[in-house]
């Protein structure tokens, strides 16, 4: 189990997106586990803006992967809900994981075993219309250095 913070508003979502793109390095991949409804493209929209981009970010349910690079740190958004059924070879993932970007995967229960074991884990639950609960954890060096500086961060 990890560590739980709340986000009692959007604003909370903000200022947790601008922390976490100040330690993000090319290469990092963040998971984005919850239901529908639970804020994870609107996580992903402040984050992009943390990173400087300036494109409207778009939900990737149809298209499953969408690239923003208008920074210096490309993102790439991922969602993989539909990538249960035929797995993540069929869209390139380890091309995009081994990039030069930061790579963002909504749905990724369903692609974990596709996944290196070095990312961060966010796991996204409604408390109540506006808030949320947000566990972290994760998996390898660079999840333990993203997890442990936005522990730092928090704490």
């Amino acid at each position: 189990m990890g560590y739980t913070i709340d986000w009692a508003s959007e604003r909370d979502t903000d200022a947790f997106a601008q922390k976490l793109a100040h330690l993000v390095q090319a290469g990092d991949i963040i998971c984005l586990e919850g239901d529908l409804g639970t804020g994870k493209t609107t996580f992903t929209k402040y984050f992009a803006k943390a990173l400087g981009i300036d494109q409207a970010i778009k939900s990737p349910t149809y298209t499953i992967i969408r690239e923003y690079e208008d920074d210096e740190i490309p993102l790439y958004h991922m969602d993989a809900y539909r990538l249960e059924e035929t797995g993540s070879d069929s869209v390139g993932l380890e091309d995009y994981i081994n990039g030069d970007g930061v790579t963002i995967i909504e749905w990724p229960q369903f692609v974990v075993e596709d996944l290196p074991k070095d990312y961060l884990w966010l796991t996204l639950s409604t408390t109540s219309e506006t808030s949320r609960a947000v566990e972290l954890n994760f998996e390898g060096p660079r999840g333990q250095a993203l997890y442990s500086g936005l522990l730092a961060d928090l704490t």
